[in-house]
């Protein structure tokens, strides 16, 4: 959209099974002013039905203790100025929107799939597809998702991954009250890594319900005769908050996907980005997904429109998109990792305090982010430092908490 509307000619190439059902409906603080961008300002998403606010973070154990977390009041101030209401979405209608907005604008959609990529050295001249189509254009880019990435496959990029390979399993509930406010249902045991469950408003009567558990106690459940429906309604039910729900039924089956959080290095060529998922996929607690995909396609839009004419991107700038990519993902998946999902600090300082100390810095970081701008090598690596500085305090706690005695 800001390529076309800069009187750019876009091709998309999306794959005909078209719009589904997607993780990522609850949006963090950075997401509303990245959305406003493409035309889609909050109230109107609101007012349209395809979102509702979302203005805290509750934490819900099983032994009844909950937690509320709440931007500080500091963050609407200067220099931030962050506005401290976000947003759940419908993603199945809001990427309806988007893709109505994006044809509007002039971009042309292709149903097709890429099967090859043709290259001269490490640039790309075209891209071939599965219906015998072939496509060139002087600039590229992969947003082609998790499972695919394109162009990382294709160039060999080497690959950072964090936790272990997990599974989400969520479907959708009708409900009788309005909620707001992205709600967490944990059950922290003392040895073993973290699952949770959410529980996310993306309309005034409809619920997301989901659960998120590794791949190797998915398939231990599995090798024991369960299905994967038996496995999230046993963990549902462990809340009471979900009895009523699932004796009314869901709204419709089960949506099942695996990923592995992860991060390429070398996202961008000569004349091609890579972003959204295909370049970094932030694990779903962190909420960060959507903003990171809006944030790379912004940035690299920005990159084409100021280097077009020159026909190549500088590699000081090559460098600058891909380690803004890198080091974001690295604070979100690692912060997360360390502090929530290993049992280290969780049992040291419990599950609430664990929520505090990673959403502090993390909300922090996104206002910074959100008001820094960073382009070009120096705004890039003074953030670098920042972060590298949170994941070093985040992993010199853990290993002090560690070799330090659990209480309670």
């Amino acid at each position: 959209m800001q390529l076309a509307a800069a009187g750019l000619r876009v091709v998309c190439i999306e794959p005909d099974e078209g719009i589904r059902r997607e993780v990522g409906e609850s949006l963090d603080w950075s997401g509303p002013e990245l959305l406003k961008a493409l035309g889609l300002p909050m109230e109107d998403l609101v007012k349209a039905g395809l979102a509702t606010w979302k203005r805290h973070v509750t934490m819900k154990l099983r032994d009844g203790a909950s937690e509320h977390y709440v931007p500080g009041a500091w963050l609407a101030e200067a220099p931030f100025r962050v506005e401290l209401r976000t947003l759940h979405v419908d993603r199945l209608h809001l990427d309806e929107e988007l893709l109505k907005k994006t044809v509007t604008s002039g971009v042309t959609v292709v149903r097709d799939t890429v099967v090859k990529v043709e290259r001269d050295g490490d640039r790309v001249v075209a891209v071939h597809t599965a219906g015998g189509a072939r496509f060139s254009s002087p600039w590229f880019i992969d947003a082609s998702g998790f499972a695919s990435s394109l162009l990382p496959r294709e160039f060999g990029l080497p690959a950072f991954q964090f936790g272990p390979a997990k599974v989400a399993i969520w479907t959708y509930f009708a409900i009788s009250e309005p909620a707001e406010g992205t709600t967490l249902y944990m059950e922290p045991l003392r040895t073993e890594y973290l699952d949770w469950v959410w529980e996310i408003p993306i309309g005034p009567r409809i619920v997301s319900v989901g659960y998120i558990i590794t791949g190797a106690a998915l398939k231990a459940q599995r090798e024991q005769g369960l299905g994967v429906e038996d496995i999230f309604r046993q963990q549902l039910l462990k809340f009471p908050r979900f009895e009523a729900l699932l004796q009314a039924g869901a709204l419709g089956a089960c949506n099942v996907t695996a990923f592995r959080s992860r991060v390429h290095d070398g996202v961008a060529g000569p004349n091609w980005f890579v972003g959204g998922e295909a370049a970094s996929m932030v694990d779903p607690i962190t909420a960060n997904g959507v903003t990171a995909a809006l944030r790379h396609a912004a940035e690299a839009s920005a990159l084409i429109l100021k280097y077009r004419k020159r026909g190549t991107l500088p590699l000081r700038e090559r460098m600058a998109y891909n380690r803004r990519i890198l080091q974001m993902a690295k604070f979100f998946n690692i912060g997360i990792e360390t502090i929530l999902y290993e049992p280290a600090v969780r049992n040291r300082i419990g599950a609430r305090a664990s929520g505090t100390v990673y959403t502090t810095p993390a909300w922090s970081m996104n206002a910074v982010y959100a008001r820094l701008k960073p382009k070009g090598i120096l705004k890039t690596y003074l953030l670098g430092m920042v972060l590298g500085f949170w994941r070093a305090c985040a992993w010199v706690f853990s290993e002090y908490c560690k070799r330090m005695p659990a209480q309670g």
